[in-house]
Formats: C-alpha cells, structure tokens, sequence
C-alpha cells in the first residue's frame, strides 16, 4: 500500500475493544471443539438434577440451588470429576449457549450468570483451585518431559482461568442497564481484587507469579495468553482504566493545590486529524522524474507538496528551499531502509499518473496549550543574566534587576504558562522527607490499589518486567524462531498436527492471531502499570522504568516497528464465523481456502493498532527528559522507523511518533532536518510546544553526552533511597532510643535455639575467652 493511498482509519482508542471481541479473543480456534465439550458435562449433570426443564425456565432460587450444588462438586478428590464440573460451570459462564437463538442472548446470559456465580462464592473456589494447579508438580513435569506440549497439557488451567476470565470481564463491563445489586457487586469485586483478605498478596500478584514460573522454564504448559489476559483485565479492573485515571490525576492536583489541567488529553486526542505522511523512497523517485521533465514547473510542485500543512513552514528560511530540493537524493539514503518485502508490496499498486494530494484543514491555533517547566526559566534567566550582568543568580526567578525590558516581559510570559506536575510536588516532598527524617516524622501513605500492588511486586519487579519483556519478543512478528526462545504456543497447538491444507491455514492464522493478543494485553498492561505508577508516585514509576529499560525495551519495542507496520495493522488474522459468541449460536459454512484467504473486510485490525499505540506510548514515557534513553533512540537508529510508521494515517498514532522523533530532532544533525521539513512541520502542528526549547536547532544546554551515565546512576539512587525509607522497615532503626540502664539489658529474655545448651562452653570459648579485650582502647575513644 502506497503511503498516499492509505486511507484516514476511523479508530476509537478506549480501554479495551468492543466486548464481545475482548470475549472472542480468549479462545484460540483450536479450542473450539471444547465448547460443545462444556455443553455436554453441563447438561448430563443439569438433566439429572432437574427433570424436564431448561435453565431459563428456572426461578432464581432454583438457579442459586443449582449452583450450589456444582460448587459441592468442586470439593471432591477425583480430578476428573472435578474438571466435569468445572466445565459446566464454564458453560454457565459462557452464557449457555444451547439454549439461545442469537449472539445478544449469549451475551446476556453470560454476564447474568457471572454475577450469580460471583455472589455464590464461584470465584474464591476457583482461586483455590487455581492455587493447586499452579503448584501442581506432577503436570509440570510430565509437561517438561514431553518434546511438544500440546493444548491437552493445560486442559485444567484454561477451564480455570477461563471462568475467572469470564467473571472478571463481565462484571467490569458497566451497561446503563444493570441493576442497583450489580453495581454493588462490582465495587465488592473490586475490593476483594484490590484489597487482599484472606491471602497477603493481591491476584494480580498470583498472575505475576505464573508469568515469571513459566518464562523461567518450570511450566511450561501455563497458558500464557490467557494469564496475560486475565492480568490485563484484573489491573484494568482494580486500579481503573483511561478514565477513570484522568479524573483521579485532576483528583489529586485539587488536593496539592495546583492549578487544574490546562486541557483534557484525551478529547484533544479524539478531535485531533491524521496528517498526510512524509514522502518516501519511491514516490521521490517518480517526483525527480517528473522534475526532469518539468524543470521550469518545479518550485509549483515543491510549494504544494508543502500547502498539505495549510501553513507555512515555521522553520524554513530562504535557503531552505534550495536546500530540500537538492536533498531529495539524501531522504531517499534514509529511507532506503524499506524492507525488500515491503517495496515490492509498494511498487504493484503505485498509479502511473500521482494522484491529488488531500489538502487537511487545520484548526485555528494549535491543539495543546504549551507548557514550561520551572528549570526552562532558571535557564532562560541563567542565560539572560549572564548575557547582560555577568553573573547568575542560582535559582532565583524573582529578581529581574539589571535586565533589559523584553526580558521582563518573556520572563512573564513564562510564568504565565508555567505548569507544575504532580510529579515535581512527589520529587520535593521526596527531597525534604530525606533531609528531615526526625523533624517531619512518619509520611502519611494512602493505602490505594496501586499502593498494595506497587508493595506486593516490589522485590521481584525486575523478574516481572524481564518476563513480560521476553514473551513479548517470542510474540513479536519481526522475532525469528530460536530454539532457546521460549515456546508461547503451547495453548493453540492441537494434539495432532494439521494434515489437510486447509487445517494448516487455518492453524497458521491462529498462531498469528495468538501472538497478535499476547502482544495486545502485555503492552496493554505495561501501559496501565506505568500510568498508574506515576501517578501514585514519581519514583514506583522510575523503578519500573528503570527496569524496562535495563531489559532491553527501548530496542524491542523499535525492533517490532522495523517491519511493514502497514502490513501489520490491516492483517487479517481471524475467521469471524469461529469467533466466541458467534460459533456458538450459527451453524459453521464451510470453510475454504479462498475464504481464510479473504478474511474480514475490516479497514483495519484493531487489536494491532491499539497494540502500536500502547508501544509507542511506553516508548514515550520511558524516553521523555532523559537525555541517555533518547540517546539510545538515535544510537538504535529509530528516525528512519518511526518516519515509516507515520505512514498510517490515525490521528493518535502519528502524535506519538511524532514526539518521539522531537525529542531527538536536535541530535540528527542540519542535514537530516533539511531533508524532512515535512515532518518537522507535523512535529510544530501537532506536539504540545515548550517555550524555550531548542528541539529544533540542536543547541540545547541539556544535550551534553558525558552526563548521560551520571543522570541514570543519580535517579537510581533516589529510586533506592525512596523504596528503603518507604518500604524497608527495620525493626532496630536508627533513630529508636538506645536503652543505656545495665539491669534491664541484661534482665531481656533472649530467644535461645534448644541445642544451644549443648554448644555452650565451645560458644563461650570461640566468643568470649578467645577474644582478647583491649581494654586501653577505651582511653584512646574519640
């Protein structure tokens, strides 16, 4: 698809997708024989219960006895009766479809059943079973000795976790619909997520725990796609979604006393339009051979290619002109990275004849309000200062003595859009509490769902994010197959292989479909965590941060760009007739391999979209002020890649890229901003301004490379001190008053271990008598 052609995608960004999609996406196609499974367990046990009559047809008390009398079945020793049971729960939980005529009505019965399986007590059950495969020993080593695990190796744990799945998606999901006793149900559910009573860890932490078990090689039969979705679904649940985060931000600002968001980010995103994108290697060849026929029409051409913007350009000057026009050759040196593939799936479709470009029309103004931090004005001031007196002046931004008037009057503009996170308050307050331990005395911590999982993940942070990291590689599409990677496939792969051509396709396009969610929840949920951790405090951020970053995510996550993100995006991997709830209700048609070929006729693919823009978000966050991690984007030569991905034409997605390339504009060097005046004019329209900064010119006082490695080591260290003041608490601290009276010293009771009697005089000799005692030092004490 040629860059030109590609068509504005209408994508809604949202916490998640449609629900029925984010329902479908938990089975893989080859599961799909297990449903009628389920169907049938259900209704053996069901018949012999209750003669003669369907499920719907059952009052409320019937239905609770039922159910009760299925969870008895959970407690009994055979395990075989046990998964009986447990799929018949599933089938409620599925929305039993037996009984209904359309897709609406398994949705409702499914969510209807949840909330009564909720009540009754469904899922603490399940919980404990959960606890007992994980610990299942016997199944993870008949699964290690086995050369191909297969989907019969988790046949358990995917029934389990299915429920839970179920469970938790339902009852997340609110409608205007429910009812007043629903409503309550989800904040208990909530709660008991959150707030651990029974264990001393919250699930999600049970769920990290599986994760790093299974990438460490123990289990390798753990059903990775469905615990990663599960962990997306339970942290979306417990510590709220988008939305909900951004009223909790405006929340916390009222309460510091800081002055409200200048705008919300996310409406200024959804009214936001897709630029046309950057030219690339091929169409600038057609242009130069246009040029060579039309020399005398060339400046027309050049200036409309430029009207895209309706603006002119803000960083082109007279020579410029000349200049880009001469650069065309270089552009087409950096964008001489297109992938062979992806060339030859651009050439075909090129028109011989260029088409109209598609003029956008801006809005009047620009779309965020800009900000300045109060370092820009210490600089700004620093330099004014040294400029006209001589000398500086530290921090202060009061005194303007001595200075000329337009400074007077920038100063005051800066300070007019001077903007304070919340992060800055954090970092201050972080500065005081480890000034004035004494003084201050104990802080005040709020105990919040992010705090008590922040708390729980603590000392095994790092395994959780390298896991994460390293089957996020095994799922990427640009990852090669290794033999020491790690096997994710182990819940699609059938017991038998395919033998048929059709049977093959249509498992390929499960596996591709598999990787495409596992990719989806796990960039999901490295969003979320991130945002939320900032927001509860800077530095439970900087420590994931910190950790992504020593794993190797800033090169990962520009690895998985590295490839036709066109391609990527409108991939076609699901046959919608085998989609959950869809299966259930319809007969199958027959499936051909014309029409796996086909696919749907959707314009895109939204899990992948969703899937870049949550990547391009962590990317963001993880490089944004420090200068050593944007550093890492240039060394990893990221301009070129990201340049590609602004290709698709979403709104939200070039926003993203585009920042990430601002950051680095200034350290690309004179020629590479020549040569892509485009780009920077998206960058000037569409990313938020800062006042003072030099991204555009490369003269920026913070871009000195030899503190790059000071930087990372001084945020390490506060990292360190916040997570020991806050979280380590030793019993003997020292500040506790030291007890100086003889008698009570030695009247404490010690606890003794009981074969200390027998080891007695050998202590007393190798402690006590073979000690020398000096007493002269006593005198020589300072």
């Amino acid at each position: 698809q040629g860059s030109v052609d590609c068509p504005n995608l209408e994508f809604k960004y949202g916490d998640a997708d449609g629900h029925s999609a984010e329902l479908a996406e938990l089975y893989s196609y080859t599961e799909e024989p297990e449903l009628s499974t389920n169907r049938r367990c259900f209704e053996e046990d069901f018949h012999a219960q209750v003669q003669g009559r369907r499920w719907l047809e059952l009052d409320e008390a019937q239905r609770k006895a039922y159910v009760m009398h299925l969870l008895d079945g959970l407690e009994v020793v055979n395990r075989d009766k046990r998964l009986r049971v447990a799929r018949a729960i599933l089938y409620l939980a599925q929305g039993i479809f037996g009984d209904c005529d359309n897709e609406g009505d398994v949705l409702h019965w499914s969510r209807h059943n949840s909330f009564l399986l909720y009540r009754l007590g469904t899922f603490t059950a399940f919980l404990e079973l959960l606890n007992m495969e994980i610990d299942n020993s016997q199944a993870c080593s008949s699964a290690l000795r086995k050369p191909a695990i297969s989907l019969a190796d988790s046949t358990e744990l995917r029934v389990l976790l299915s429920v839970m799945y179920l469970m938790v998606e339902n009852i997340r999901v609110e409608q205007e619909a429910d009812p007043p006793e629903w409503k309550t149900c989800r904040e208990t559910f909530r709660m008991e997520l959150s707030f651990p009573v029974h264990t001393e860890e919250p699930f999600a932490l049970l769920l990290f725990t599986m994760v790093t078990k299974f990438c460490s090689g123990h289990a390798p039969h753990f059903p990775m796609k469905k615990v990663l979705l599960l962990l997306w679904k339970v942290l979306l649940f417990t510590l709220g979604g988008f939305e909900a985060l951004q009223a909790m931000k405006v929340q916390k600002r009222e309460e510091l006393g800081l002055p409200p968001l200048p705008e919300d980010s996310i409406q200024v995103m959804r009214s936001m339009r897709a630029a046309s994108p950057p030219t690339y290697s091929i169409e600038l060849m057609e242009q130069q051979q246009q040029k060579r026929g039309h020399r005398s029409r060339r400046p027309l051409v050049k200036q409309d290619s430029l009207d895209i913007y309706n603006e002119r350009d803000p960083f082109k000057n007279d020579e410029a002109g000349v200049d880009e026009e001469e650069n065309d050759d270089v552009d087409s040196g950096i964008e001489g990275e297109l992938d062979l593939m992806e060339r030859d799936a651009i050439i075909p479709v090129m028109p011989a004849q260029r088409p109209p470009i598609e003029r956008v029309s801006f809005p009047k103004g620009l779309p965020w309000a800009p900000k300045v931090r109060q370092k820009d004005i210490e600089h700004f001031l620093e330099a004014s200062r040294n400029k006209f007196i001589g000398f500086t002046l530290g921090q202060d931004t009061e005194t303007l003595i001595g200075l000329p008037r337009p400074i007077h009057e920038s100063v005051k503009t800066l300070k007019q859009h001077k903007y304070v996170s919340i992060s800055d308050v954090q970092i201050k307050n972080e500065e005081e509490l480890e000034k004035c331990p004494m003084s201050l005395g104990e802080e005040e911590v709020q105990e919040t769902p992010c705090e008590i999982l922040y708390r729980a993940m603590l000392y095994n942070l790092p395994q959780y994010m390298i896991a994460l990291l390293k089957i996020l590689l095994a799922a990427a599409p640009t990852s090669k197959a290794k033999t020491d990677s790690i096997n994710i496939l182990a819940d699609v792969l059938p017991e038998e292989m395919p033998i048929t051509v059709l049977q093959s396709m249509k498992l390929g396009i499960d596996v591709n479909r598999h990787k495409e969610i596992i990719v989806k929840s796990i960039s999901a949920l490295l969003l979320l965590l991130l945002k939320h951790f900032k927001l509860n405090h800077i530095y439970q951020f900087e420590y994931v941060s910190q950790h992504l970053v020593f794993a190797n995510c800033i090169p990962l996550i520009l690895k998985f760009f590295n490839q036709n993100i066109m391609s990527y995006i409108t991939a076609k991997n699901s046959i919608s007739v085998l989609d959950y709830p869809h299966c259930t209700v319809y007969d199958l048609p027959e499936l051909t391999a014309e029409s796996l070929e086909a696919g749907d006729n959707n314009q895109f693919c939204w899990r992948n979209l969703f899937s870049c823009i949550n990547l391009l978000r962590i990317l963001n966050k993880l490089t944004k002020w420090k200068h050593s991690r944007t550093m890492m984007l240039v060394v990893f030569k990221s301009a070129p890649i990201l340049k590609r991905a602004l290709k698709v034409k979403q709104a939200m997605m070039q926003l993203y890229v585009l920042k990430l390339l601002k950051i680095q504009t200034k350290y690309l060097g004179r020629q590479w901003r020549k040569s892509n005046m485009k780009t920077m004019s998206a960058i000037y329209q569409k990313v938020r301004h800062r006042m003072n900064d030099d991204w555009a010119y490369g003269n920026d006082i913070d871009a000195r490379p030899w503190d790059f490695q000071a930087e990372e080591c001084t945020l390490r260290a506060n990292i360190e001190a916040f997570n020991s003041r806050r979280y380590d608490k030793p019993q003997d601290s020292e500040f506790a008053p030291v007890d100086n009276c003889l008698q009570s010293v030695l009247g404490q009771r010690l606890e003794l271990p009981e074969d200390f009697h027998y080891s007695y005089e050998l202590w007393l000799e190798r402690e006590v008598f073979s000690q020398p005692i000096r007493w002269e030092e006593l005198l020589h004490c300072q």
